[in-house]
């Protein structure tokens, strides 16, 4: 299982002109210094624009850095990529805020296709049986024949996920996934994820769910203006404020879920 080493990583935009009204800058990152250790299940939290997004771009070599370097385990990942981009991009399962499912095929080929890419050529047999097992997990069963738009959102984000997973990679990077889900679908996916870092799966989701934060209590990066202002082990949605509260108030949590 991989470790991942973001060496006081940057990222920056060029601002895009526009000839009315302000000029829109992408938020990046700053500074960044973490260690991922295999197996662990993090939570990257902050507002709109904190850089969230571009932290998990820049794990899995999505977007290059400005200054700085991403390691996987020990080998520079932008170096690796180079090498061999299939080789690297199979280490991940990702799912990004943007819809990514194409239009004009049917889950079932969608899915097909994302096997082809992460284990290579297989009989169509053992594809349908992979595409059948992974969209059972997520509460999908029997879509294969369906396109995207016949769907909802919350379910093309559950059909994404099985995508992500389809190979079993080692590590799931996860950008907003729970959002446009409904609770009992977040609770599902949520149980899903936790069994799955479980059996050594390292999970990297970034998410606005306070409670869902605060009830699993995983590690908490805590992101604004680009930069990390909290990592914590066993953390919440928030610790920063709070600790900066006084004096400290302490909320009890469910915690049936750990």
């Amino acid at each position: 299982m991989p470790t991942i080493y973001l060496d006081h990583v940057s990222k920056f935009y060029k601002p895009k002109r526009r000839r009315k009204g302000p000029v829109h800058q992408d938020m990046g990152v700053e500074d960044v210094e973490l260690n991922i250790r295999q197996g662990e299940f993090i939570f990257v939290v902050g507002g709109s624009g904190a850089g969230k997004s571009t932290l998990l771009r820049l794990i899995t070599g999505t977007a290059k850095p400005t200054r700085g370097k991403v390691y996987l385990d020990g080998k520079d990942l932008n170096r690796v990529m180079l090498l061999s981009r299939n080789r690297a991009s199979v280490m991940f399962g990702k799912i990004w805020q943007d819809p990514t499912l194409i239009r004009k095929k049917t889950i079932g080929e969608n899915l097909a296709l994302a096997s082809c890419i992460a284990v290579g050529r297989e009989s169509p047999k053992v594809v349908d049986i992979r595409i059948k097992k992974v969209l059972g997990l997520v509460g999908m069963k029997g879509v294969e024949d369906k396109y995207p738009v016949e769907l909802s959102i919350g379910q093309c984000r559950r059909v994404e996920l099985a995508r992500a997973m389809i190979g079993s990679p080692p590590i799931l990077i996860l950008d907003e996934i729970t959002a446009n889900l409904d609770d009992d679908c977040i609770w599902d996916t949520l149980h899903l994820l936790n069994d799955m870092n479980r059996r050594g799966t390292t999970v990297i989701m970034a998410t606005h769910d306070s409670q869902y934060v605060n009830i699993l209590r995983r590690r908490v990066i805590t992101m604004s203006g680009g930069r990390v202002v909290s990592d914590e082990e066993k953390g919440k949605y928030g610790d920063v404020l709070e600790r900066d509260r006084k004096p400290l108030v302490l909320t009890k949590l469910r915690t049936d879920f750990i």
